[in-house]
């Protein structure tokens, strides 16, 4: 394969959080192109639902402390680290007290999504790409799994385009069944220009919900997978309509699907 290292920006990994679809996919896709011989790194936030004691995470000192800056505030970053044993396999975790250390990851125990998700995204994704960056590790694909990785295609394209770790990265992303039942925070544009994101890429972002910014993650991509068969119809048709590589995922076997996949990303 052309592809010798693959970031993986996931919502959700198991056995880190509750088993879901997206979750085992979070956990064996990295899996199994680790086993394919592909260097991965895998990251996620560190939702306060992870035990730390359980699961055995542990901080990296030399990539914690860099502030993030958003609207004007620093927020540090610390990066933990944990490995599932059986398969060699490490996890990033993306961690920050204000963002993640709540019981939940994008809704509350009443079911209502978070007012400070756009947030919570975008410190995200700017802590991964600061992460690996800081690593010297430069990554063939990025591969976003889930909604709170969604900004990481608008930055590789625009804020980090320059930069030599990711000048020549191409971004997968995965769309799912999810949903926010709020609309972002409609200042959500002067909060993406604080970070540097340009005035004309950073106004697309008004009136943001979840169904806008998934076609914004998909049109900043280079390839987009169907996750799920019960994605909203209106994001599957914005799918089909745009020039991007498409790729349903398989239900078993997906390895060689997915390597087929990233050959053609590639190309």
């Amino acid at each position: 394969m052309s592809a010798h290292k693959i970031l993986f920006v996931n919502q959700e990994i198991t056995p880190y959080v509750e088993e879901t679809h997206m979750s085992k996919i979070g956990r064996y896709l990295p899996q199994t192109m680790q086993e394919s011989g592909i260097e991965i790194r895998a990251f996620m936030p560190r939702y306060g639902l992870v035990s730390e004691r359980k699961n055995q995470l542990h901080e990296v000192i030399r990539l914690s402390g860099q502030n993030i800056i958003i609207k004007d505030t620093d927020h540090t970053l610390i990066i933990k680290v944990a490995s599932i044993q059986s398969v060699h396999m490490q996890t990033y975790f993306i961690d920050n007290e204000l963002y993640f250390h709540r019981k939940f990851m994008l809704h509350d125990k009443n079911g209502n999504s978070f007012t400070d998700n756009d947030e919570r995204a975008m410190f995200f994704a700017k802590g991964v790409l600061e992460t690996v960056k800081n690593l010297g590790w430069t990554p063939d694909i990025i591969h976003c799994n889930g909604w709170i990785s969604n900004l990481v295609p608008l930055y590789v394209k625009t804020v980090y385009m320059d930069n030599p770790i990711f000048a020549n990265s191409k971004v997968v992303y995965s769309v799912y069944d999810e949903s926010l039942n709020r609309k972002l925070n409609r200042s959500l544009p002067n909060k993406l220009k604080s970070t540097a994101v340009p005035n004309k890429d950073a106004a697309k972002y008004k009136d943001a919900t979840y169904e806008s910014t998934t076609k914004l993650a998909i049109d900043y991509s280079d390839a987009v997978v169907l996750g799920h068969e019960d994605v909203q119809e209106s994001i599957k048709s914005h799918i089909y309509d745009s020039d991007k590589i498409n790729f349903i995922h398989p239900q078993d076997n997906f390895g060689s699907d997915y390597i087929s996949l990233y050959e053609r990303v590639l190309e």
